[in-house]
């Protein structure tokens, strides 16, 4: 996996398991790579993917079986999509919003943008 500077790693992992929790590669209550398993597919130390698993316990998405594993919760999904809404609404729409009044963008250019976008992928 390559990782970008901006963001702490761990984080990274904790999007990649939610994005295949969200595409279903994990469904819920279904057991997931262990610590070691998950390290070695994306190239890190178990410390690191150990602070992802906590990280995503934490939020309720992933909960641990002693003595067998994690397992994706119940609800799962909903909870991302509710997390990232969140952060879409209150953190990259009002930077979104900035740039935009910084570049003069307008209103009406955004809407032709969303419609064609609306149009091109409903095919």
């Amino acid at each position: 996996m390559k990782f970008k500077e901006s963001k702490s790693i761990y984080l990274q992992i904790a999007d990649r398991i939610m994005d295949e929790i969200l595409h279903d590669t994990y469904k819920e209550e279904e057991r997931i790579p262990s610590v070691r398993e998950y390290a070695a597919m994306v190239e890190v130390n178990a410390n690191t993917m150990m602070r992802t698993y906590d990280y995503l316990q934490g939020m309720e998405i992933i909960y641990n079986k002693r003595g067998i594993g994690y397992f994706v919760g119940e609800g799962a999904k909903d909870k991302i999509l509710s997390s990232r809404k969140e952060t879409f609404l209150n953190e990259e729409l009002p930077e979104m919003f900035r740039t935009m009044r910084i570049l003069g963008i307008s209103g009406p250019e955004i809407s032709a943008l969303y419609k064609q976008f609306l149009k091109d992928n409903n095919k």
